[in-house]
């Protein structure tokens, strides 16, 4: 009954979505992987799959839609191209695990990863945290449940039978915080919500709650702050009911294959950025006040999470 459920309401969501995201100047939730050259060009094109010479293969997870990736990370990449010779290649999927398999298996150079993307890799085959941006003046993170500003709720207990969004399976702010929460109390989500989905970034599962589409979404703190500095007009529809203790703020990781002198050009191209005005003015368009050196034991909290919630 759950899958029926859960399909019929994704069903629901997209045809109510082709409405809504035209509205926003947003794609739907179909979009397709893309893989897109940013170097010294102002037109994406797709490119090849394989590895090239000279080439740093670049992703960034799913936080937020392709295209609001595209424009937010398009200046940092050239940085990055400039600074090191390099031509840069960003590569984008729906999925925080796409991305993971990709730097497992060493198609990818460097990636901009969820927290809870960045434990299971880091777990699982070695995937080494590079660096880690302070933002808002915080090495940290939040995870916000947040309802629709009309919504009655006033905490999560009052989301049990309701419509929810996730952002992504591997999401720690997205997926596994408020699994865990429910877990604290004996609850599991397939009881707990009426129906679920996946958005697969957090500004679509804020666009969910604005619109009413869904009753709740956990989201990035980072992402909703962000939104709410640059589009208010979308996060006054919005409420936050419940603030998350303190997480390990989403890295910048490398594989473990990469070349050491490139890892340690990047990490000090990373640590630097915040010291000339070029790099200083691409950092506040991302609301970082710069990069530093991170200890993996910071993510340990959402470990402790992850034995709690073992299928996460």
């Amino acid at each position: 009954m759950r899958t029926v459920l859960t399909r019929r309401f994704s069903l629901w969501v997209f045809f109510a979505s082709l409405l809504v995201w035209p509205a926003l100047g947003c794609d739907r939730p179909e979009d397709k992987p893309l893989k897109v050259s940013l170097s010294n060009t102002e037109h994406a094109g797709i490119v090849k799959e394989n590895k090239k010479s000279g080439t740093l293969h670049i992703a960034v997870s799913a936080v937020i839609s392709p295209e609001e990736t595209f424009v937010l990370y398009k200046d940092l990449l050239d940085y990055i191209s400039e600074k090191l010779g390099v031509k840069i290649e960003l590569v984008q999927r729906q999925t925080y695990e796409e991305i993971n398999n990709l730097v497992r298996d060493n198609k990818l150079d460097l990636a901009f990863v969820c927290s809870g993307a960045y434990v299971d890799g880091h777990d699982k085959f070695g995937m080494e945290l590079l660096v880690a941006p302070v933002a808002y003046g915080e090495a940290v993170y939040y995870s916000y449940i947040i309802v629709p500003e009309s919504s009655p709720a006033r905490d999560l207990g009052d989301l049990r039978g309701k419509r929810f969004a996730f952002t992504d399976p591997m999401s720690n702010t997205g997926k596994l915080a408020p699994t865990f929460m429910l877990a604290q109390q004996d609850e599991d989500i397939d009881s707990y919500f009426s129906e679920y989905i996946f958005t697969y970034s957090h500004d679509r599962s804020i666009e969910m709650v604005a619109y009413s589409l869904v009753d709740g979404a956990s989201v990035d703190s980072l992402i909703w702050e962000y939104i709410n500095t640059t589009d208010p007009s979308l996060t006054s529809r919005t409420r936050i009911i419940n603030k998350s203790p303190p997480f390990g703020i989403p890295p910048v990781v490398v594989p473990s294959s990469l070349d050491r002198e490139m890892k340690e050009n990047l990490r000090k191209l990373f640590l630097s950025i915040h010291t000339d005005e070029e790099g200083r003015k691409i950092l506040e368009k991302l609301h970082i006040d710069r990069y530093i050196v991170q200890d993996n034991h910071q993510y340990d909290s959402i470990r402790k999470m992850r034995t709690v919630v073992p299928d996460q």
